[in-house]
């Protein structure tokens, strides 16, 4: 009797992982209008930043509102580039070129203002 319990735990143990590695991901919503030099440079800083601070768990998605511009009503974005974080919640935006990485940090919730 004591192997089925040990059985169980185990199956416990194989689904939690998942989870934790699903939470633990940042997904973020890069919404720009064109290749302009804006756009370009908000992904390229998104992208060090990402690297530099949560080295490899997250994932980016550029929205490019010029090609599907009903895609921005869902995140209510009225200025671009804009930045949103959808997980971990809550939601949080940051609008412009990202190139104020304290900044980003801070809006991202990596860093905690002193």
């Amino acid at each position: 009797m004591m192997e089925p319990k040990k059985e169980n735990s185990d199956k416990r143990i194989k689904e939690e992982n998942p989870v934790k590695t699903i939470n633990d991901k940042w997904v973020l919503r890069l919404y720009v209008a064109g290749q302009t030099p804006k756009a370009l440079t908000a992904f390229s800083n998104l992208k060090r930043i990402c690297e530099e601070q949560l080295s490899g768990k997250y994932s980016i998605e550029v929205i490019d509102l010029m090609i599907n511009p009903q895609l921005g009503a869902e995140d209510q974005i009225l200025a671009l580039p804009t930045l949103v974080r959808k997980l971990p919640v809550p939601v949080r935006k940051i609008i412009g070129d990202l190139s104020d990485t304290e900044r980003v940090l801070v809006g991202l919730d990596l860093l905690s203002v002193c």
